[in-house]
């Protein structure tokens, strides 16, 4: 049993950290740019 929580355990870590990573992309790619939905006020 104490083997199979050592697996649970690292496949969760390599779940989160794979979130982490395709997130950190994501945002530094700007995909969650705010200033996008502000521009329109922007151009009157």
């Amino acid at each position: 049993m104490v083997t199979g929580a050592w697996i649970l355990l690292m496949v969760m870590f390599a779940f989160t950290a794979s979130a982490g990573i395709i997130w950190y992309w994501s945002k530094k790619n700007g995909l969650y740019d705010e200033s996008i939905k502000y521009r329109m006020l922007d151009e009157d």
